[in-house]
């Protein structure tokens, strides 16, 4: 039976985990925390909001393969192979990960130990599926450690294994997907601006332009957050200088700004006077719907951008505590308002939005779908000016 030691029992390393144990492998999920090892070892899930997760912990841990500690130091001395998932500058495998093992093990790399690089390619709320979906990525130091990655990710995971050159192809292809979709969405709300400005439906082009192969425009919005997309590039722009990737990050990053002046001048065309002085409803602190995550988040751009108008910025969000916000800098709101909103901007969307009551938003002038997820005529039915990035007026 592979022995396999995780460390880390974070939102990707412990589905992980499970999956492996799930897979066959005996696994020793290592963590800081000993509260997150007490309840794996407990057969309790400590992460929400992963879908599949909790039954995948309780199966792994009923079946014997899945145990936790905060003594990683002895679970890795348990393991044959180490393997590096986490998203990295090109170059961190094969120098400071090899160089810490060398100095820490007294091992040379030269055929004492094994060593790749697999990037995860998962996303919250659909990590289970991405892991029997998506082919593996495996570049070892050396042909032993590639044929032994290789090896293991054919038991552990029911998915195709890709194997390239070497960990710094391996941590190269990592980044340049993600940076693909931080440069095509910035095209795309380059383009949705241009759109709003002709009068015309950037959505509607953009549906038809796909049906040609070579083009995949993809999906405007108010920006872009999470702990990849945002962050990714500039794992490559400090290594040199990409003037695109530099832009595309600047293009994302502003369309905060761009969606409150979009707003401004539509309460100004509404009621006479823009967002000063008047009060913003946010709906979504996640950087995306359905997922607790704020990390980077375009509602703290939003209610920043608001702020700095002289406007009131309030937040709702179905997965947050008022205290989580506050903790956030966020004023917490609740639905139906308990304050007169003069406009509401949907940034993530929360299936718990997806029946909500428009008319709880009564005095409201404008509705401004960050994400393009409402239906307009349902909006102006209920009294509200409708507005979407790259919607024309």
């Amino acid at each position: 039976m592979t022995r396999v030691a995780v460390v880390g029992l974070g939102k990707i390393g412990l589905p992980l985990a499970a999956t492996y144990a799930n897979n066959g492998a005996e696994v020793i999920g290592c963590d800081l925390n000993p509260d997150v090892v007490a309840a794996v070892n407990a057969g309790e899930c400590p992460i929400v909001g992963e879908p599949g997760l909790a039954d995948a912990v309780a199966q792994a841990h009923d079946s014997g393969r899945l145990s936790a500690t905060t003594e990683t130091t002895d679970a890795v001395n348990q393991s044959d192979l180490v393997v590096l998932e986490t998203t990295v500058p090109v170059g961190t495998t094969r120098g400071r990960l090899r160089r810490r093992l060398m100095f820490g093990s007294g091992l040379h790399a030269d055929g004492e130990f094994l060593l790749a690089y697999s990037p995860e390619r998962v996303s919250s709320g659909s990590i289970f599926r991405d892991l029997s979906t998506y082919p593996k990525i495996v570049g070892g130091i050396d042909a032993a450690s590639t044929e032994a990655a290789v090896a293991f990710y054919r038991e552990v995971l029911k998915t195709d294994v890709l194997v390239v050159s070497d960990p710094e192809t391996a941590e190269f292809s990592k980044l340049a997907e993600s940076v693909y979709r931080d440069v095509n969405i910035a095209l795309a709300n380059e383009l949705a601006q241009t759109a709003t400005f002709l009068g015309i439906d950037y959505r509607e082009a953009a549906r038809v332009s796909n049906s040609q192969p070579y083009s995949h425009l993809h999906e405007p919005g108010l920006g872009v957050g999470g702990h990849c997309i945002p962050v990714y590039p500039y794992f490559m722009t400090e290594q040199r200088e990409q003037p695109m990737l530099s832009l595309s990050r600047r293009i994302n990053d502003s369309m905060a700004l761009y969606g409150v002046g979009q707003l401004d001048a539509a309460l100004r065309e509404t009621m006479g006077t823009g967002v000063r002085d008047k009060t913003v409803l946010i709906l979504g602190v996640s950087y995306r719907g359905g997922v607790k995550e704020p990390t980077l988040s375009s509602t703290l751009l939003v209610a920043r951008a608001l702020e700095e108008n002289a406007a009131r910025a309030i937040v709702h969000d179905p997965l947050f505590t008022d205290e989580e916000l506050f903790d956030l800098g966020l004023e917490p709101a609740n639905l139906p308002p308990e304050a007169h909103v003069d406009a509401v901007i949907l940034q993530a969307m929360h299936p718990e939005y997806a029946k909500l009551d428009l008319g709880i938003f009564d005095g409201a002038a404008v509705f401004l779908d960050g994400r393009r997820a409402f239906d307009r005529e349902r909006v102006e039915a209920a009294g509200l000016r409708y507005l979407a990035i790259g919607l024309g007026r």
